[in-house]
């Protein structure tokens, strides 16, 4: 087969198989989203809270809670993109055959790996939105600003997607995901202002974590919930689009290389 490197709107019919497919069981994946903000709140919000009076964020002091509860959507955002683009894709490609029966059409393999990128950030924002009702209705959104979550979901889950799919391009096999799961994305979930702020870290810490998306995305998602997003919030929106750029280019060189022969 030869390389085809065309792009046009095609991709979107990738992305809209996978719609057509995520409505068929949109029960089994409406629930999560909804759950998860109330488990992680009862859990560690409302447990640390009695422990943490307040926290200080960019010079701001505010509840656990206040902190905490948004950056949950930034994470969810991330582990909803990441893992649609890494098992979710990595099974269609091998176990389902789907990217052997859309390579036998017009398609190419850039529009099916931009189409599934997108869809892995369309994942995202449906998560991210159903996540916001929750800690909105809880009090823990109170800004209009809030709304600005489900673009920033966006952006973060291309991010995201285009990680997942990169790994996707060099894995051999399912079980090896594991690595990047448990290197990258867990000390991400874990170390990047998403439980506590930068200030409690070392400075050498408090330094790496500030080149992790996710320390990015977080920002975002709080700045947002609590109407303070500004010029600082550009420079998290071009550092997540940064990361975007870099591993966009990388999925689509590993998946042509591993698709194409």
């Amino acid at each position: 087969m030869t390389a085809d490197p065309r792009f046009t709107w095609l991709f979107c019919t990738v992305w809209r198989r996978n719609l057509l497919v995520y409505r068929r069981i949109w029960t089994v994946n409406f629930l999560p989203p909804m759950l998860e903000p109330l488990f992680y709140l009862l859990a560690f919000g409302l447990g640390f809270s009695g422990l943490i009076t307040e926290v200080v964020w960019n010079g701001r002091a505010m509840a656990y809670t206040d902190f905490f509860a948004p950056s949950m959507l930034a994470a969810t955002v991330m582990w909803q993109a990441f893992l649609e683009t890494s098992y979710s894709s990595f099974v269609r490609m091998f176990y389902q055959k789907t990217y052997d029966a859309l390579l036998a059409t017009p398609l190419t393999v850039e529009e099916i790996i931009v189409g599934e990128i997108v869809w892995g950030a369309t994942r995202a924002v449906i998560a991210a939105g159903l996540m916001l009702a929750v800690i909105a209705a809880l009090g823990y959104a109170p800004s209009w600003q809030a709304l600005a979550v489900l673009p920033i979901a966006f952006l973060g889950g291309l991010t995201f997607g285009a990680m997942g799919m990169a790994a996707t391009s060099v894995t051999a096999s399912i079980d090896m995901f594991n690595i990047p799961i448990f290197l990258v994305i867990t000390p991400m979930f874990l170390f990047s202002g998403t439980f506590f702020p930068l200030t409690g870290l070392p400075g050498w810490a408090a330094g790496l974590a500030w080149t992790l998306p996710l320390y990015h995305l977080a920002e975002l998602t709080r700045s947002a919930c609590l109407g303070l997003l500004g010029p600082a919030s550009l420079v998290n929106a071009a550092v997540l689009a940064l990361f975007a750029a870099v591993f966009l280019p990388l999925s689509l060189v590993g998946m042509r290389r591993r698709l194409i022969k």
